[in-house]
């Protein structure tokens, strides 16, 4: 962004703005279908354990801890010169109810990348398909009139009705995922932006109706390539591929191999990820959170990133190679 106006065309410019997301008011998912179908079988007794508060708030002793890692990643930010924007709070324990559905509650503000798409100066309201999440955009209303004002575009893609048909229980049913195609859904954390390359996958939540949604609204500008990941229960491609500036690719070798890659990264170097160190969200033998979140990273600008403390191979890693 420059001057308040959107204007962002991947993920390693100089980082001017930025939305962080909040955590208070957050509650556990009380409609987890499709939270349960991105856990892999032999983890899902300790999910049941995890999650056995379905439907009540995070405990107030989480809040402050995650609250706490929120304004250390702010202060990095602000230390870097990067005006950063909050969504307003949203009481998340209200039902959501539609003409087809109703579920007990939603979850919380912490993921404003999975709601919101940016590609130069238009903001793309993403059709999600977590019914828990139906209103998830709603917080960040004030932030969007403001972008709005200052000259952005924001549109929004058309509100999936999400019925009880469009979801499959791939696990049970060997789909490759457990929603189907006869509507159109997607995150934005399924997409990296590579100039006037999109890379995305097909995932727990995108499809491939709202992909090719995303290719017709983008329009010739734009191309929107897709990858195949390795992994069953994909969900978002941050744990996949990483763009780390222009001609340099970060990829997960669990998930995809450099010949698997679109033709737009035939000119890059792909680095390999290290392996990474286990986060501490372990419950028993079994993740809620993939190791290679690891992957999950935030630039600051072509040399510099953001990433989590304890990946210290990681950090080695990418020293090496002059970041």
């Amino acid at each position: 962004m420059h001057k308040n106006i959107v204007d962002t065309h991947n993920e390693w410019d100089k980082l001017e703005e930025v939305i962080v997301g909040r955590v208070e008011q957050a509650m556990f998912p009380s409609w987890d279908f499709i939270l349960k179908n991105t856990i892999p079988d032999e983890g899902m007794e300790y999910y049941e354990k995890s999650f056995a508060m379905k439907g009540q708030a995070i405990p107030p002793e989480v809040i402050k801890l995650a609250n706490e890692n929120l304004e250390a990643l702010i202060e990095i930010l602000e230390k870097e010169n990067v005006k950063v924007r909050r969504p307003d709070l949203f009481d998340y324990s209200k039902s959501i109810k539609t003409p087809f559905w109703e579920v007990a509650n939603g979850v919380s503000s912490a993921n404003p990348r999975d709601v919101f798409m940016v590609v130069g100066d238009v903001v793309i309201e993403c059709p999600m398909a977590d019914r828990g999440r139906y209103f998830e955009a709603f917080p960040y209303r004030n932030i969007m009139l403001d972008l709005i004002d200052s000259g952005a575009k924001w549109i929004s893609a058309p509100k999936p009705i999400l019925k009880d048909s469009f979801y499959n229980n791939f696990q049970v049913l060997e789909n490759e995922f457990c929603i189907n195609n006869s509507e159109l859904t997607f995150d934005a954390a399924d997409f990296i932006r590579c100039g006037n390359n999109i890379v995305g996958q097909l995932s727990q939540v995108t499809n491939l109706k709202g992909v090719e949604w995303l290719q017709a609204t983008l329009g010739d500008n734009y191309k929107v390539d897709l990858i195949q990941s390795k992994c069953k229960q994909a969900l978002h491609i941050d744990t996949t591929l990483t763009a780390l500036r222009e001609g340099t690719l970060l990829i997960n070798p669990e998930f995809i191999s450099p010949a698997d890659l679109p033709a737009c990264f035939d000119d890059w170097e792909i680095l390999v990820a290290p392996k990474p160190a286990s986060f501490s969200t372990q419950v028993g033998d079994f993740k809620i959170v993939s190791d290679w979140m690891s992957m999950n990273m935030l630039s600051i600008d072509e040399e510099k990133v953001i990433v989590e403390a304890k990946q210290l191979d990681m950090i080695d890693f990418l020293a090496q190679h002059g970041f």
